[in-house]
């Protein structure tokens, strides 16, 4: 991504419909709904993030709306004081879906089209989502000002007041990219989804990583194909075994190795493994 971005992300709500409950702590895959949020805009020069502040995977800047619980408008407004890039991603804080594709597609939406103040996404009912969006920073500051202006603050004004007064690009996100976790039961329809089989493994890697405070890019096919052969090679207690012997070698590779150090561990082990399997071949 070439733009240059800020974000803020929105997570000071009362979460009335879950009883009250801390909203961006609650766990969806073994990580906090925020952090998801955050795993999704990386590349951000800053974010900001307005609610009560929290131990986050990775390092954010704190503040708050005035009042407190005063509405996203009031919200947005305190995160865009916090800002200085002329393009600002804006999310809310319950979005277990949000992956950095998304992000990329809104910055990008932005970015082709000059005339545009703002980048929203579109979900699969054609309803527009004001949280998943790109946001030119002059444009949305005007307006901002405006309505403070003309209602004397901005605690509790809807977001259509602002957003329907900017010239949008639209960008068709994909079936779960706005999909929000207001209710115990949205809770419950994000848990299951992570654990489809086609989705499983990267959500599971991705939290072992979190977890870890581990950057690194994990090839998962290889370590797959390492495991299968280690248990069918020599025995099946093998493939756990020689899958961590292979990323402690990686780690002494150092911070250089990267992705490459794993890799050649991987296939030094693999080799090992099928010599083993053909010299039982040859003893059968």
């Amino acid at each position: 991504m070439t733009t240059a971005y800020d974000a803020v992300v929105l997570a000071g709500g009362a979460a009335r419909r879950l009883g009250g409950s801390d909203k961006p702590a609650v766990r969806v895959g073994g990580r906090p709904l925020l952090d998801r949020v955050l795993g999704a805009c990386p590349d951000a020069d800053l974010t900001v993030v307005v609610g009560a502040p929290r131990p986050t995977a990775r390092p954010v800047r704190w503040t708050r709306e005035e009042p407190p619980g005063g509405g996203p408008v009031a919200a947005l407004d305190a995160g865009v004081r916090e800002t200085e890039a002329a393009v600002l991603l804006v999310l809310s804080a319950d979005l277990p879906f949000l992956d950095g594709d998304t992000v990329r597609d809104l910055v990008t939406a932005l970015d082709g089209a000059p005339e545009s103040e703002v980048a929203l996404l579109v979900d699969a009912e054609g309803r527009d989502q004001p949280l998943v969006a790109a946001y030119r920073t002059g444009p949305l500051r005007r307006e901002l000002s405006r309505l403070t202006r003309d209602h004397g603050g901005l605690a509790h004004l809807p977001l259509r007041h602002l957003t329907h007064v900017l010239r949008p690009v639209r960008v068709a996100g994909g079936p779960l990219a706005s999909f929000d976790c207001d209710t115990w039961e949205d809770i419950a329809t994000a848990r299951a989804r992570i654990r489809e089989h086609g989705t499983v493994l990267d959500e599971w890697i991705t939290a072992v990583k979190d977890e870890l405070g581990i950057e690194l890019d994990v090839d998962t096919g290889v370590l797959l194909d390492l495991a299968r052969d280690a248990a069918h090679g020599v025995a099946r207690p093998a493939a756990p075994l020689t899958t961590f012997l292979v990323g402690y070698a990686a780690a002494r590779a150092g911070a250089e190795g990267g992705p490459e150090a794993v890799a050649e561990a991987a296939r030094k082990a693999a080799a090992l493994a099928q010599r083993w399997a053909a010299e039982q071949d040859e003893a059968g």
